[in-house]
């Protein structure tokens, strides 16, 4: 929190009950069954060690291609809100965008009906730890039957220090009923030395309420990256889950959302590019509490050099949820002789009038199409990156925001120039 403000009586309980919960469960083993392909012990030497304050200006910024993705954003270096690097001015009326620690001067009652109910930290305990440790992040309003057309960007910065240190962010969403809001959160660093990112984002959307949140990931290959983004549903919202993970070392998401209110709708995208030895780690939930809801998932990965992956896609299905129609793909594309995906998806249904389907697929780029491009004249290199492209595009061409969606699509070319070279 600021150094102005003395935090209020229940975030200090929160945090002590979250530290406390976190003493008790540690860092993950890969003896857990959720972490048994991805090993972050070496994060237990400064998981709790937080980025000190640090100054960038607005040409470091600005060289972050994806800083200007949105012309209204909220930027965070080190976790702390960077006032002079945001831009939140000429906002519509009915959306406020806020730093949490003002919130939470400003605003401590409705903040705390509303801060950590999207996702319990009793059995996660890097969610605990950001609980604990979170100092600041940014809260985004939007009011009742508001229609908010441009998006919101959510930008984290991360500078590295000689030491590795940990940056601990929060973002929460609230939409209102009816209302309608694109948000862009995204993560960067400037620097290369080692650092763990643990960031959780909470999203709750009311009824009729309809939330797009795009994640995009791309720190240096030295970083570390945990991230929890949980939403709740009321009834007949829907929600879009943009996951796509680019950089870090080791990134482990956990994306997920209960649909608690009858008619609401899912849709979660994810893409996920590493090549040397970069692992990413995507574990996906979606809990269908109530009856008449649909949901959507499509993962897909392309792996290089000696690139690991993982994927654990979850379907829950209450006993009172009939009527669920819930589809799961997750597709992998190995573009080496080293690259390794671990799959698995996994449907847990307490129900009986319900379509349910899953499948995931783990291949190589096709032969036959690549010299099927090469007869009519595409150089064998060009016809790889056509196919990865059109491969990839399934995921890119739905994110709504189009900035993002061509500067992705600009940077995994670029990616691909690089692999081929």
């Amino acid at each position: 929190m600021s150094e102005t403000a003395a935090p209020t009586a229940w975030l200090s309980r929160l945090r002590a009950d979250a530290r406390a919960r976190f003493d008790t469960l540690g860092i993950p083993r890969p003896t857990e069954e959720d972490w048994r392909q991805t090993n972050i012990q070496p994060i237990a030497a400064f998981a709790t060690d937080v980025a000190p304050e640090a100054l960038i200006d607005a040409a470091a910024l600005d060289a972050v291609g994806i800083a200007s993705a949105s012309d209204c954003r909220i930027v965070f270096v080190n976790g702390r809100h960077a006032r002079s690097l945001s831009a939140t001015g000429g906002l519509p009326d009915g959306i406020r965008i806020e730093s949490l620690a003002e919130a939470a001067t400003v605003r401590p009652e409705w903040l705390e009906t509303r801060l950590g109910p999207a996702d319990d930290h009793a059995d996660r305990a890097l969610v605990a730890l950001n609980t604990a440790l979170f100092t600041d992040g940014a809260l985004v309003i939007v009011d009742d039957d508001t229609d908010v057309a441009a998006p919101v960007h959510i930008l984290h910065v991360a500078v590295p220090q000689e030491r590795p240190v940990s940056v601990h962010t929060r973002s929460l969403i609230v939409a209102g009923t009816g209302s309608r809001v694109n948000v862009v959160e995204s993560f960067v660093s400037v620097g290369s030395a080692p650092y763990l990112t643990n960031a959780v984002t909470e999203v709750i959307a009311a009824d009729n309420a309809h939330v797009e949140h795009v994640k995009i990931q791309i720190e240096s290959v030295a970083a570390w990256h945990v991230a929890t983004v949980a939403g709740r549903q009321g009834r007949d919202s829907r929600l879009g889950s943009h996951n796509v993970s680019l950089g870090a070392a080791l990134a482990r998401n956990d994306i997920g959302s209960r649909l608690e209110g009858e008619g609401a709708e899912c849709h979660l995208y994810g893409l996920y590019v590493a090549d040397g030895t970069q692992h990413v780690d995507n574990h996906t939930s979606l809990d269908h509490a109530v009856p008449n809801c649909p949901s959507w998932e499509m993962y897909k990965g392309v792996l290089a050099g000696s690139a690991r992956a993982v994927f654990n896609g979850r379907i829950i299905v209450r006993p009172d949820a009939q009527k669920t129609d819930a589809k799961q793909s997750n597709k992998n594309l190995l573009l080496s002789d080293d690259a390794v995906v671990h799959t698995r998806p996994q449907l847990e249904i307490f129900a009986n009038d319900v379509k349910c389907t899953h499948g995931a697929t783990i291949g190589r780029l096709d032969e036959t199409s690549i010299f099927y491009l090469t007869t009519r004249g595409i150089d064998r290199r060009s016809a790889r990156e056509m196919l990865v492209h059109a491969f990839a595009g399934d995921v890119l061409d739905k994110i709504p925001v189009t900035a993002v969606r061509e500067k992705l699509a600009e940077d995994l070319y670029a990616r691909l120039t690089r692999d081929a070279a």
